[in-house]
């Protein structure tokens, strides 16, 4: 399996609408988590986040928004940002566009967020067109690869580690089987010793 640690070009070509890194001064990090909320994951990483004293994006769902609407609420009452990750998980790639576009819109409404991330990453330039109109494309800088079961945390670790850098946004995911919980004090921890703060998308984006 080939796995892509940053967005693979030509991304920010086909996109230079799009919020892949996030420049400005300083050593600043935007962490990220798709396809939550779950209730086996997202109160673990909340609770991680609430003891480090740091605000995440959640790129939620709407239909586990629906199932787990107390869960939602809790993300947005800490203090964390809400981005829409779609109604359901449609790949851009092989899903109409008119569903794409409806499905993404219908995200929005329940999520109430104009931060749109496409699932996987994928989506054809005229989804993109159509959807951009009203909401902020965002996509990411270092993608770990939590959610690979044939990766050990440590391996995870070493990802994040190696590929980081100023400004760069972090995709990790909180849904069944990823190791995010995991990591995630850890990675903070040598995130704020190496001298990173952390950021969501609600703080100092570009005009």
């Amino acid at each position: 399996m080939i796995r892509f640690f940053r967005q693979p070009f030509p991304a920010n070509i086909l996109y230079p609408e799009a919020i892949f890194r996030i420049p400005g001064p300083g050593k600043r990090l935007w962490l990220t988590f798709d396809d939550g909320p779950d209730p086996s994951t997202t109160p673990a990483i909340l609770d991680i986040l609430r003891k480090k004293g740091i605000h995440a994006t959640f790129f939620c769902t709407g239909e586990k928004v629906t199932l787990h609407r107390n869960i939602f609420a809790r993300i947005a009452s800490d203090g964390h940002t809400v981005g829409n990750h779609g109604f359901s998980h449609h790949d851009g790639r092989i899903t109409p566009v008119r569903k794409y576009c409806a499905n993404a819109f219908k995200g929005r409404d329940i999520t109430c967020s104009n931060f749109f991330r496409p699932p996987y990453g994928r989506i054809r330039r005229r989804q993109f067109k159509i959807i951009e109109r009203s909401s902020q494309m965002v996509f990411w800088d270092v993608m770990p690869y939590d959610f690979d079961h044939r990766l050990t945390s440590d391996q995870i670790m070493a990802v994040l580690k190696r590929n980081i850098r100023p400004g760069s946004i972090i995709v990790l995911h909180d849904h069944p089987g990823s190791k995010a919980p995991v990591i995630l004090p850890d990675f903070i921890d040598y995130a704020l010793a190496s001298g990173y703060e952390f950021k969501t998308l609600n703080d100092n984006l570009p005009d």
